[in-house]
């Protein structure tokens, strides 16, 4: 039975009863998270003539690198939170990334920034599922969508700062003092973060028997194998997830071949539009995920499959201008349409399993998402670069990209088709 206390944190408004700062310090986290994983998007101009790095190589180092350990180490340390604190295994995971990001400076060559990434992915893999589990435990079911779309804000915040700040230096100093410096800052905010943020119990607002015990893996196979919306869910996210990623690493580029840009130009365009873009889009996805939800639970996956239906058209017509001006016009409807999942397709990944094993069944969607999206995604759109240049010469990229916005159609019909099931894969 739910405590006095709990009821009432379900009738507090979104940011009360010390919610706002325990929301503000995960997203400055997440921001972290971001600003440390896209940073190369835009450093990739000044590496690439640098190192004398291909498009292909760019792509395997910004994606793939990371992508190998932040998926295959995010399951076991999800497994760790469920069991024991989320806020140390996290703190320790921000020290971890933050100082592998102050190492990619110190890179000679292709191999040693390969495996400083390959660093930076393995203390990322305590970031998130954590994250997406305590939040589940600050905020009630019916504040779920909102709030991990709040928390959401750090992708566009940390890849837009990633982008200018990198660019920025890039351009003044030298693109290894970009990864100092924000190495370094990181490291400064670990210890910050664990002293302000307390655990939570465990499934205060999900109060059923045996809600809160930890899953084996045994068992979160068998739990997660019964529900294809699950699974649908997941190859969807990662189907937006692999446009996504490929397009906030390689537009920076593209501005700079496409439309003469410089790197400092690129990096604030480009950081203006996933900032405006982003921030409405989240925001807007995980308020119609939170109220539509209500009146019926399919309704958290049609919100961002009409999205992405709208957003493949949109990237076509902004890619395809000549004209600057309203290529950025045109950017920002997709970039907030495009990231308008992210809210109600992380709500409904907590509702599907039981509050002990949330953490672990989120790594397990970031595990798919991540795989396919970040691992493949970056590297796609820079080998089919690559192909296309033969043809089409320095305009190649924007072929690229426009050839996989037909990712984000297949990520609509997945989500499409995880409808059926999601009422009766929903855990009571």
């Amino acid at each position: 039975m739910q405590s006095d206390s709990e009821v009432h944190g379900e009738h507090q408004g979104l940011l009360g009863g010390g919610r706002g700062r325990v929301l503000f310090l995960l997203v400055l986290v997440y921001t972290f998270n971001f600003i440390d994983r896209q940073i190369v998007a835009i450093l990739a101009v000044p590496i690439k003539a640098d190192l004398g790095l291909t498009d292909t190589q760019l792509g395997l180092m910004g994606g793939l690198a990371f992508a190998l350990f932040y998926t295959g180490l995010g399951i076991p340390v999800a497994m760790l939170a469920d069991r024991f604190s989320r806020t140390w295994i996290m703190t320790v995971a921000l020290a971890v990334w933050s100082a592998m990001t102050a190492v990619c400076g110190l890179a000679q060559n292709f191999a040693q920034l390969f495996l400083a990434r390959l660093g930076v992915g393995v203390g990322e893999a305590g970031g998130v599922a954590p994250a997406y589990s305590l939040i589940a435990d600050y905020f009630p079911a019916h504040q779920r969508a909102r709030a991990l779309g709040i928390y959401s804000f750090g992708i566009p915040i940390g890849s837009a700062l990633g982008i200018v700040f990198g660019g920025l230096i890039a351009s003044q100093v030298d693109w290894r003092v970009a990864f100092f410096a924000v190495g370094l800052a990181g490291i400064a905010l670990a210890p910050v973060f664990r002293l302000m943020i307390k655990e939570p119990p465990r499934g205060r607002y999900d109060p059923a028997q045996g809600a809160r015990r930890p899953a084996g893996l045994r068992e979160l196979a068998r739990v997660l194998g019964a529900k294809p919306s699950f699974w649908l869910v997941s190859l969807g996210a990662a189907s937006a997830s692999m446009m996504g990623y490929g397009l906030y690493f390689w537009l920076p580029s593209f501005f700079v071949r496409s439309h003469g840009l410089t790197l400092l130009e690129a990096s604030l365009y480009f950081g203006a539009i996933v900032l405006v873009g982003g921030l409405a889009g989240i925001w807007g996805g995980g308020w119609l995920g939170d109220r539509l939800g209500r009146l019926r639970r399919t309704h958290y996956l049609a919100v961002p499959a009409v999205a992405f239906c709208a957003t493949a058209p949109l990237y076509v017509l902004a890619l395809s201008s000549p004209n600057l001006t309203l290529t950025f016009l045109a950017l920002l409807p997709p970039t907030a349409l495009g990231l308008a999942w992210l809210g109600p397709v992380v709500a409904v990944i907590q509702h599907l399993v039981r509050p002990g094993m949330r953490a672990t069944a989120s790594a397990v969607y970031l595990f798919v998402l991540n795989l396919v999206g970040l691992g493949l995604g970056t590297w796609a759109l820079g080998a089919l670069s690559d192909a296309l240049s033969v043809r089409f010469g320095a305009e190649s990229l924007r072929y690229s990209i426009l050839a996989g916005t037909v990712l984000y159609l297949l990520a609509a019909a997945l989500f499409l088709l995880a409808m059926r099931w999601l009422e009766r894969d929903w855990a009571e």
